[in-house]
């Protein structure tokens, strides 16, 4: 096995009393794809903002290339190869392609004081890298992004992240707004990533689309590690009961026939359901 290219150890994050992550390790390693799962208010989101630099970890450590570190901006996450795609792209409605693929890191021409944007060489580099993706009909980076596709968002920003030498790419929910042929489109990107050697850490609630394309998968309920295996351990139907509670799900159901049983036959009302749903153990 080849050394993490990014690695949590015991990491915890807390607001003031309120713990939202607690003891996760994780190792993000080159040419793989991480499926991140979990069901909304899991943690995923304060977990891809630890590894993208936007949160400090309360406790605990990351390492980065066998070395440990210590985030203290998104610069510094970028510094290191991370790079962090969320859902519409991270672009620029009314920017042009090319604008919008060097933001920040503009290329310039001409003699100080009189260097200014060269729009030819943008331009041409974008096209090219988002051909080189499949998005072959972007012909004309003078073109506004708020003019493409969700799919094309997506690849735009790919495409600039692998540019600028990004190793671990952080995909937040990319097909969560997209068509079957978008989202089937994105899937194609992340598999090409990952042909590239880039590690792909992909947050998604789509348990299809990470089954497709991932590796190794990490599953947090309430902030907590609930799950850590790789492709083929367990079925899809053992991962979505997973998100899911399947537990709860199944006590929740032998309330319910217990109710029915007891009230000859009629279900629940709703603020008896709702009686249920928070405690099961009830009278």
């Amino acid at each position: 096995m080849t050394e993490p290219l990014l690695k949590l150890n015991a990491v915890c994050k807390s607001f003031g009393t309120t713990d939202v992550l607690s003891d996760v390790s994780l190792e993000v390693r080159a040419g793989e794809v991480l499926c991140l799962l979990g069901d909304n208010g899991a943690g995923k989101s304060t977990l891809i903002k630890i590894l993208s630099g936007f949160h400090e970890p309360s406790s605990g450590t990351m390492e980065a290339g066998g070395k440990k570190v210590c985030f203290k901006s998104p610069r510094d996450a970028s510094s290191h190869g991370i790079a962090t795609v969320h859902q519409f792209g991270g672009t620029f409605p009314l920017m042009s392609i090319g604008r919008s693929f060097f933001v920040g890191a503009e290329p310039l021409k001409g003699l100080w004081p009189l260097r200014r944007f060269d729009r030819k060489l943008a331009n041409s580099i974008a096209v090219r890298e988002m051909q080189a993706l499949g998005i072959t009909r972007i012909t004309d980076g003078d073109r506004l992004v708020g003019g493409l596709s969700g799919g094309e968002r997506q690849a735009l920003a790919i495409g600039r992240a692998v540019h600028f030498g990004a190793n671990v790419l952080i995909l937040d929910e990319p097909t969560a707004a997209l068509g079957v042929k978008e989202a089937a489109h994105v899937l194609r990107l992340i598999m090409q990533a990952r042909q590239k050697g880039i590690a792909v850490v992909l947050v998604t609630h789509n348990v299809t689309h990470a089954m497709t394309v991932g590796d190794h998968f990490a599953v947090l309920i309430r902030g907590a590690l609930a799950a850590d295996f790789h492709k083929g351990e367990r079925t899809r139907e053992e991962i979505t009961d997973l998100m899911a509670g399947g537990e709860a799900m199944a006590e929740l159901e032998a309330e319910i026939e217990a109710y029915q049983l007891a009230h000859h036959g009629h279900t629940p009302e709703p603020a008896e359901l709702e009686r249920l749903t928070h405690d099961p153990s009830g009278p």
